[in-house]
């Protein structure tokens, strides 16, 4: 079973995106490796790696890991596509939301179950936290609330730890709340610790705050036109209003073979109306929003990621970082936009990230249901300057050249 995994997953681990190093000592060499093995791993994470199914590692796994296993470890701010492997180049890392951590803390465990080390979950809910506890494992994956509260407790010492790690780090960054935590838990560290962030976007404003907490980086990053995936075909569909956009959407469902399926939508209330005029419909519909609580949210990933619901109706609590393979269409029932009214360029990306996972090929639908939306969505292939093509929903050749 191990061979197998490992012979699947090297056809999925693939891109050909121009990664951009830049470094503040530029006398220093930047080497990079084409296999697991040139990293000296010991045999035992190398069995861990291998189980999991991982057979060369991916552009930026090749890029990062000599410079963070080096004799002299860096400091690193990390750019990637989605889907590419930045997960898997960490096992330690501060995560803005319970389902990011979660998933990350599952791939540790596989990784390193070979080992004799032990991972603590700091989210909200799990058992062992709510005990108050001394921790004594070595390694911490959490989010920042829950992380700063296990601080102020005494639960561990955080002068004691070597790497620290924000993933997602535009957002984490970028979000008041999420900011102040981190800098938070931040200048409880011992300024000897490598500092280590990773993302698939960074806006300048936020890249210059960033290197203005992590002392002498190394900085990844991609070119603007790499970082809307050229993997997954994007298009738009133009409707009236609500209804229309649920009929587009039957349309699509009852036109071409879909695996599973995210819709975002801006709202919980327009959320929950799709899922339910989709359930009324016949689908099997997960439906996840901020108001689920943390075990409901866990149980609700957990079933659709095994395959129980093929559709899951959201908000952009799973807009970064969730990694269910078997996604092969995102639709954004409504256009992404910030708390300002403005086209979310960075939130958009991270949607359609939710397909095309490990470089296999995905399809991003936007519905559209008014010229203020049109435009928006133009800002938005403006900025990326990748062409998102019209089609139209009622047309069953038009949906059908969507799976070609």
């Amino acid at each position: 079973m191990s061979l197998l995994n490992k012979v699947l997953r090297s056809k999925l681990v693939s891109t050909t995106a121009d990664i951009e190093v830049q470094r503040q000592d530029p006398n220093s060499p930047l080497y990079s490796v084409k296999s697991f093995e040139e990293l000296n791993l010991a045999e035992a994470v190398l069995k861990g790696v291998y189980g999991m199914g991982f057979n060369t590692p991916s552009k930026i796994q090749e890029t990062a890991l000599p410079l963070l296993l080096g004799a002299k470890p860096s400091n690193m701010i990390a750019q990637s596509q989605s889907g590419t492997g930045k997960t898997a180049a960490f096992a330690l890392c501060l995560s803005p939301t319970l389902e990011l951590a979660q998933q990350t803390g599952k791939v540790c465990k596989q990784m390193s179950k070979f080992l004799d080390i032990k991972i603590a979950m700091a989210t909200r809910g799990e058992e062992h936290g709510r005990r108050r506890e001394k921790k004594v494992e070595q390694i911490i994956i959490g989010t920042p609330g829950t992380i700063l509260d296990w601080i102020r407790l005494k639960l561990f010492d955080p002068s004691k730890l070597g790497i620290f790690v924000l993933d997602e780090a535009d957002v984490m960054i970028d979000t008041q709340g999420h900011r102040d935590q981190s800098i938070k838990v931040h200048r409880h560290l011992k300024k000897s610790a490598q500092f280590l962030l990773f993302s698939a976007t960074y806006e300048d404003r936020v890249m210059k705050f960033a290197e203005s907490i992590v002392p002498n980086p190394v900085i990844i990053r991609l070119k603007r036109s790499e970082e809307s995936l050229s993997n997954i075909k994007q298009f738009y569909i133009r409707c009236q209003d609500r209804q229309e956009k649920f009929e587009a959407l039957s349309n699509i469902y009852g036109t071409i073979s879909i695996g599973q399926a995210m819709v975002f939508c801006h709202t919980k209330k327009s959320a929950q109306w799709l899922a339910m005029k989709m359930k009324e419909d016949g689908h099997a519909v997960a439906l996840l929003t901020g108001d689920n609580s943390p075990e409901e949210r866990m149980f609700v990933i957990d079933r659709y990621r095994s395959g129980k619901e093929k559709l899951l109706v959201t908000t952009n609590v799973c807009a970064r970082g969730i990694d269910v393979e078997q996604v092969s269409v995102v639709i954004n029932y409504d256009v992404p936009l910030d708390g300002r009214g403005i086209p979310d360029c960075e939130t958009y990306l991270h949607r359609i990230g939710r397909t095309g996972r490990f470089g296999k090929k995905g399809i991003a639908i936007n519905f559209v249901d008014s010229d203020r939306s049109f435009n928006n969505l133009k800002s938005i292939e403006k900025h990326f300057g990748r062409k998102i093509n019209q089609i139209i929903a009622d047309d069953p050749d038009q949906l059908e050249q969507l799976a070609d």
